[in-house]
């Protein structure tokens, strides 16, 4: 267990660390945040004609509302937390993989319903897209990883127990 606990932080704060590197931002987390955006206004273009994404942002015609996808509604900080557990522990490298992406994957669907939500929430009244915004979405998300993880552990391969003597 101590082993896991020491894995898990050594490669929590590398990751975070990377993350903040500029490199880093350009090449990976901005292109990925504007693709986050695109698949948005795909969704809400489904039954919204208005939406259209800028960047990072989601902008709305009708109402001249925006949001911003900015650092923390990636969902980048959630697939870090996860993918550092799920690398810490140990366990089959081929479960590791189908987990992690399983579980980034779930991560990402909840932030697009998430993201989406707070688009029309803050067209819809300011006060509950910050209540949403700041405290129920944002632990939502770092709960996701969490079940993810709990999950995954629910379906790794048991080690055989030892033959009686």
């Amino acid at each position: 267990m101590l082993r896991f606990v020491l894995l898990f932080l050594l490669i929590l704060c590398t990751l975070f660390v990377a993350e903040l590197l500029r490199p880093v931002e350009v090449h990976v987390i901005e292109p990925f945040t504007s693709a986050i955006a695109q698949v948005c206004v795909w969704l809400v273009g489904l039954f919204d004609p208005h939406a259209y994404a800028v960047g990072k942002e989601l902008h709305s015609t009708a109402s001249n509302f925006a949001i911003s996808i900015e650092r923390g509604c990636n969902g980048v900080e959630a697939m870090i937390i996860l993918l550092a557990a799920m690398l810490a522990f140990p366990a089959p490298w081929r479960y590791r993989l189908l987990g992690i992406g399983a579980g980034m994957l779930a991560i990402q669907l909840l932030n697009l319903v998430r993201i989406i939500s707070l688009f029309y929430l803050g067209q819809w009244n300011r006060v509950w897209f910050d209540w949403f915004h700041l405290y129920l979405w944002q632990a939502l998300i770092v709960l996701d990883a969490l079940v993810a993880f709990l999950v995954w552990l629910r379906y790794l391969p048991r080690k055989p127990a030892p033959a009686p003597a």
